[in-house]
C-alpha cells in the first residue's frame, strides 16, 4: 500500500463508520428489497450475488476447504502433493462459484491467535489504528513489531464516552510460513482469520501490502448506470436552451461566412504583395551576385602561369574554395588581395609539398563581394590570353 493510500485510511475509515451508523444502509436494503420482489423469479435467480468466504485451513499436514458457516468440507488434499494438483483440485471445489464472488480466507485455529476486547474514548475512533498499536505491549505478551494485529468495533455498550473494540492478535511466526507455503503454492488469499465455530471471527490479519486488489465489474456497472442517469438528468435540464443554440449557431455560419469572404479577399491581397515582393528580391539578388564566369576569368587573369585549380566550388552564401598547384603558393594571397570580386582570401590548412610534380599543394578560401564594380564584371579584351 503507498504512502497515499495509508494516509486516506483514516478518512476512509471515518466515512465507513458514520456510513453504518446512518438509517441510509437498513432504509436502502429494505427498498432493494421491495424492488426485487417486483421483478420475475427469473431475473431475481440472475441477480444473485454478493460476497461468497470460502475457509482454507491446514489440520494435520492436510489442506481442507469449505464454505464460511458449513462444517462439511467441499475438498481436502495433502499438502505434501504436488503444488500443481493442489492447485487444480482448488480450482475444481471451486468451480461452482463466481469468481467475482468468491473470497478466499486462510482460517486459523481460536487458539492461535489473541482476542481482547477493550474500552477506548470515543476520541479514538478518527485514528484507531494507531490507537491500537500502542496498546498491544499493555494488552498482549508481545511486541507490536511481532504480531499482526486487526480490531473490530463492537456494538456492545461501553459506557459514556466510550466504545468497546476486540483486538485480535496473530504471531508472525505463526503467519510468515503459512504466507511463505501458500505463495510456494500459488495460491492467494484474501484474509487471514481465527475460526469461531463452523465460520471466522471476521477479521482481516492479512498484512496490507499483501491483500490482493479486486475490482467489482458490478460496481463499475452501477456507477455506469449513475453516470447515466446525471447525463440524462442533464440533457432535461438543457433541452429548453436547444432552440435558441440552434438560432445563435445559425447567425454565427453567416458571420463565418462573412469572414471567410474577407478573409479569402486578404489572402489574396498579401499573395499578391508577396509575388511583387519575390520579384523584385530575385531581380535585386541577380544585380548584386557576382557571375560565375566573371570570377573564373577575373582568377584566371591574376594567377600566375605557374600556379593551375584541380577544384574551384562557390556555395549560395558566396563562400568560396579552391584547391590546386603552384610553384610558390605563398605569393597568391598577394596576387588575388586586390581582386574587386574576392575579398578575403587566404589559405585552409598548410601548404604542402607535391613529390610528383615538385610543386606545393594548397587550398584557399575567400568570399564574393556583394557588389561588384561595372569594371570588373566586364568581358574580357578578345586579344587576351585566358
Amino acid at each position: 500500500m503507498n504512502t497515499t493510500a495509508q494516509s486516506m485510511r483514516p478518512l476512509l475509515d471515518r466515512l465507513r463508520r458514520a456510513w453504518r451508523s446512518s438509517p441510509l444502509p437498513s432504509f436502502l436494503a429494505w427498498w432493494g428489497g421491495e424492488l426485487r420482489a417486483l421483478l420475475p423469479a427469473a431475473m431475481q435467480q440472475a441477480l444473485d450475488g454478493g460476497t461468497r468466504w470460502h475457509l482454507l485451513e491446514l489440520r494435520q499436514g492436510n489442506w481442507w476447504l469449505r464454505p464460511a458457516g458449513q462444517p462439511e468440507p467441499l475438498a481436502h488434499w495433502p499438502d505434501a502433493a504436488d503444488p500443481a494438483l493442489q492447485q487444480q483440485t482448488l480450482r475444481q471445489a471451486l468451480a461452482a462459484v463466481d469468481p467475482q464472488d468468491l473470497r478466499l480466507a486462510l482460517c486459523l485455529s481460536a487458539s492461535a491467535g489473541l482476542r481482547r476486547t477493550i474500552t477506548l474514548p470515543l476520541a479514538a475512533r478518527d485514528n484507531l489504528a494507531q490507537v491500537v498499536t500502542f496498546e498491544i505491549d499493555r494488552q498482549t505478551p508481545f511486541r507490536a513489531e511481532q504480531v499482526v494485529v486487526d480490531v473490530r468495533e463492537l456494538a456492545q455498550g461501553a459506557g459514556e464516552g466510550r466504545f468497546a473494540v476486540e483486538l485480535i492478535a496473530l504471531p508472525r511466526s505463526t503467519l510468515d510460513p503459512l504466507l511463505e507455503r501458500l505463495a510456494a503454492l500459488r495460491m492467494q488469499v484474501d484474509a487471514v482469520d481465527l475460526a469461531a465455530g463452523d465460520g471466522r471471527v471476521g477479521a482481516n490479519l492479512l498484512p496490507p501490502a499483501q491483500r490482493p486488489r479486486r475490482r467489482d465489474p458490478r460496481r463499475q456497472l452501477n456507477l455506469a448506470l449513475a453516470a447515466a442517469c446525471v447525463v440524462l438528468a442533464a440533457l432535461a435540464l438543457g433541452q429548453w436552451l436547444h432552440n435558441r443554440q440552434l438560432a445563435l449557431a445559425a447567425m454565427q455560419a453567416q458571420v463565418e461566412a462573412m469572414r471567410g469572404e474577407a478573409q479569402q479577399v486578404a489572402a489574396l491581397r498579401q499573395q499578391l504583395q508577396d509575388n511583387a515582393g519575390a520579384a523584385g528580391f530575385l531581380a535585386q539578388k541577380k544585380k548584386d551576385s557576382v557571375p560565375v564566369l566573371a570570377l573564373l576569368l577575373d582568377m584566371t587573369r591574376r594567377l600566375p602561369d605557374t600556379a593551375w585549380l584541380e577544384r574551384f566550388s562557390l556555395d549560395a552564401s558566396g563562400a568560396i574554395g579552391f584547391q590546386g598547384q603552384s610553384v610558390q603558393a605563398a605569393k597568391l594571397v598577394d596576387a588575388l588581395k586586390d581582386s574587386p570580386l574576392i575579398r578575403d582570401v587566404g589559405f585552409q590548412g598548410s601548404i604542402q609539398p607535391d613529390p610528383g610534380t615538385g610543386k606545393e599543394r594548397f587550398y584557399m578560401v575567400g568570399k564574393v563581394r556583394t557588389q561588384a564594380p561595372a569594371a570588373a564584371t566586364a568581358p574580357a579584351p578578345s586579344g587576351s590570353a585566358p
